[in-house]
């Protein structure tokens, strides 16, 4: 069987599944380009709230199929560049995506897939899960935004001892370090974060853009203008339909059905 992106529905939330049987679950280019088709439809549909990201059976992905790496070795170099530019394009399409994405992790998250659990809003790990930035391990630099992901959420030598030990991360030890949001039972990571996802479908969508433009605007932005982009999207935010539904119904001690 080859390589696959699952496509599923679940009420409001869209579920993509990494399918790759016969690899662990490998990434690689076909799934790359499933899954940034899958969130530009995905983005235009009011039926989709929010995305859980998982794996086919117990393992989330192993990373990059070390055979196809490989073999980008007996080729010119513009070959691996666009093979990385696809990995990218997605970890890109993620951030960028205006709803909740949220990775549900069974088993193992490892190399280019741990940096696709990074590139999540939101992580819900099994307590056997395991997380392993794996590149140094074989001589390799990070790919998928790892080095960017982790500079941001930990310090410096928290984020160069994961990138260059490549040592097995107990999902335990990423919650307490603030990379995972909830642990789950092993077998109920989808379940747990499907819940969570719920969670999130029921607040208004135009609020949670907001909230995730802004987080991504964060990093790189001064004090001042960053509470210019707080002041913009508040104000937007206020004079939308959803604002007069949350007030009233919060007012009203009622439950907010927003649009």
């Amino acid at each position: 069987m080859s390589a696959a992106l699952l496509s599923t529905s679940h009420g409001q939330t869209l579920v993509l599944t990494l399918s790759n049987p016969e690899q662990r679950n490998a990434l690689g280019p076909d799934i790359y380009a499933a899954g940034i088709e899958a969130l530009n439809v995905a983005e235009s549909s009011p039926e989709v709230r929010s995305v859980v990201i998982t794996g086919a059976g117990a393992l989330f992905s192993v990373g990059a199929d070390l055979q196809r790496l490989q073999a980008s070795r007996r080729e010119p170099a513009a070959h691996q560049v666009q093979d990385t530019e696809g990995l990218h394009s997605w970890i890109e399409s993620i951030h960028t995506f205006p709803k909740p994405v949220i990775a549900a992790v069974e088993g193992a998250a490892a190399g280019s897939a741990f940096s696709l659990v990074l590139a999540c809003d939101l992580v819900v790990a099994a307590s056997n899960a395991v997380f392993v930035m794996a590149h140094s391990t074989v001589g390799l630099s990070p790919d998928g935004g790892a080095s960017w992901s982790l500079a941001h959420a930990l310090p410096r030598q928290l984020a160069a001892e994961l990138l260059m030990l490549g040592e097995r991360i107990a999902a335990e030890r990423l919650h307490v370090l603030g990379l995972v949001n909830r642990i789950a039972a092993p077998g109920a990571a989808l379940a747990e974060a499907l819940a969570l996802a719920d969670r999130l479908n029921a607040r208004a969508p135009n609020a949670l853009a907001s909230i995730k433009e802004l987080l991504g605007e964060a990093g790189a932005a001064t004090l001042p203008a960053q509470l210019n982009h707080e002041r913009d999207h508040f104000v937007a935010n206020l004079h939308q339909a959803n604002a007069g539904i949350g007030m009233a119904a919060f007012l009203d001690k009622t439950t907010p059905r927003y649009s």
